[in-house]
């Protein structure tokens, strides 16, 4: 009970400090694991098991619309159960996945339970209710708090054996479908993103990051490096030069409109 008290308190406060925070990144592994092996007295396992996870749930963003698994709930149960039951980070490895996947399901119920205020936030907006408008996103927030300390508590609570148990008696066709559904989201999300910003300017950057990774196979990290350099030259050089001929220009002008008069 002291346990799953423990733990569901952190993952509560740690997500609530990350929204209220401007997303410092406190919910990544790294750090949810090391606070999940401090409150449960095995603050090395946490360090180590933090880092493990960090490589699995490296890419799991939220971009756009996408909502990938959840870290925050797989990361703290994973390391929570791998410290209970003295096994390492084998057991965080292997449950901290499906969790995450379990938990990005209920992410979504919350996300839909909180669509249904969205009219009434309008009607805030239209009324300049700045009060309203705040008290009811620190509802959204609370909400979603409590989803995360119920889902913990109850998970610790019962047990780690428990928790395998439900996951593995899950249909092997809806486990399916949430991982497709998860590997597709992260794509939307892009397409999101992507969709204001495509012109027939930037496109031809996108179809040379495309070659790059399909013709090319470079890594995402060679591409990646690649773009920083496009950008500063782009912003920098070629920009910064634009920017300078216009100044120019502008001075010229003034000069000329100066000796006219």
């Amino acid at each position: 009970m002291t346990n799953a008290l423990l733990v569901g308190l952190v993952v509560a406060v740690v997500w609530f400090l990350e929204k209220m925070g401007g997303t410092p990144m406190v919910n990544r592994p790294i750090i949810i694991s090391t606070l999940v092996g401090l409150v449960l007295g095995d603050l090395k396992a946490g360090l180590i098991i933090g880092a493990s996870l960090e490589l699995v749930f490296m890419g799991a963003i939220q971009v756009g619309a996408a909502v990938p698994p959840d870290v925050l709930v797989g990361a703290s149960l994973g390391t929570a159960f791998a410290i209970i039951t003295g096994q390492g980070a084998e057991v965080a490895l292997t449950l901290a996945l499906p969790i995450a996947i379990l938990a990005q399901s209920l992410k979504v119920i919350i996300f839909i339970v909180r669509s249904w205020f969205m009219n009434f936030a309008v009607s805030l907006a239209e009324n300049a209710n700045i009060k309203g408008m705040f008290a009811l996103n620190m509802f959204g927030l609370f909400l979603q708090c409590l989803m995360y300390f119920v889902v913990v508590f109850v998970a610790i609570l019962f047990g780690s054996s428990a928790v395998e148990s439900f996951v593995n008696n899950i249909p092997e066709t809806i486990m399916n479908g949430l991982q497709v559904a998860g590997n597709l989201l992260p794509a939307v999300g892009f397409a999101l993103l992507l969709q204001p910003m495509m012109s027939g300017k930037n496109i031809l950057y996108f179809i040379f990051g495309f070659i790059m990774i399909s013709y090319g196979n470079l890594p995402i990290l060679a591409v990646t490096l690649v773009g920083v350099i496009i950008a500063f030259i782009i912003v920098f050089e070629v920009g910064g030069s634009n920017n300078s001929a216009q100044v120019a220009e502008g001075t010229d002008q003034e000069l000329e409109d100066l000796f006219d008069e």
